[in-house]
């Protein structure tokens, strides 16, 4: 009796250290995504597009992806996503990608990546269970610069433009055949319950405290680019 309560109580300590190593573990890519964001606003000229910015409906970040392969490419990752809604950015949903690209792409690269979701399409999408990049939902890589060039159709044709940065070089990228799936573990880690990204996503939920930075930055770079775009 003795020897099974001990070992009840192990498991239930095991329990609670995994779980606040999940919660840490979600808070940093919080951490990490806000970073990505901020890298990209030092360097305007070859960042994304203000006016893409400043029409965005939903941003996605994927910090530190891992892809790698040789001939056949793999990319798989976790990254976290907010909306707009009404005057505020939502509370960040967690979500999975993985899917496979042709490309001669040999050995592992650290690759940051954001995805701009340009119309209620693609917000549709973003809050449903599924769905496959370029599959489901149109994608392209997106352009670069302060400005987006006037041969560039961004604003309602395409639901996603992606962005990839490696090795301090930003540009645009294609994600085609990605599948972008809700990283449940994650937001129960983080929100402590049962909370879907749909729910996140539509402002049913208030932000965490630790989400602060990450939706400041947002924030801040989106409305940055809706006035300079006005001005």
């Amino acid at each position: 009796m003795k020897i099974g309560k001990i070992l009840f109580v192990l498991v239930l300590l095991v329990s609670l250290v995994s779980a606040e190593t999940d919660k840490e573990k979600a808070v940093k890519r919080l951490q990490a995504a806000a970073e990505v964001l901020e890298g990209i606003t030092e360097a305007p000229d070859k960042g994304i597009p203000e006016e893409v910015l400043s029409h965005a409906k939903c941003v996605a970040v994927i910090p530190h992806e891992i892809k790698g392969g040789f001939i056949v490419g793999a990319v798989h990752g976790r990254g976290v996503a907010t909306c707009r809604i009404a005057n505020r950015w939502s509370a960040p949903a967690y979500f999975a990608i993985s899917g496979g690209s042709w490309g001669a792409q040999i050995g592992l690269e650290g690759i940051d990546n954001v995805l701009v979701f340009m119309n209620h399409e693609g917000m549709e999408k973003l809050l449903s269970s599924k769905f496959q990049i370029g599959g489901d939902l149109s994608a392209a890589a997106g352009p670069i610069g302060r400005h987006a060039s006037a041969g560039v159709d961004w604003k309602m044709d395409t639901s996603i433009l992606s962005y990839s940065r490696a090795k301090g070089i930003f540009a645009g990228a294609t994600l085609s055949g990605a599948v972008i799936t809700p990283d449940a573990d994650a937001m129960e880690a983080l929100y402590g319950g049962h909370i879907t990204t749909r729910e996140a996503l539509t402002g049913r939920v208030p932000p965490p405290a630790s989400a602060t930075r990450f939706l400041r930055t947002v924030a801040r770079v989106a409305k940055k680019a809706a006035v300079d775009s006005n001005s």
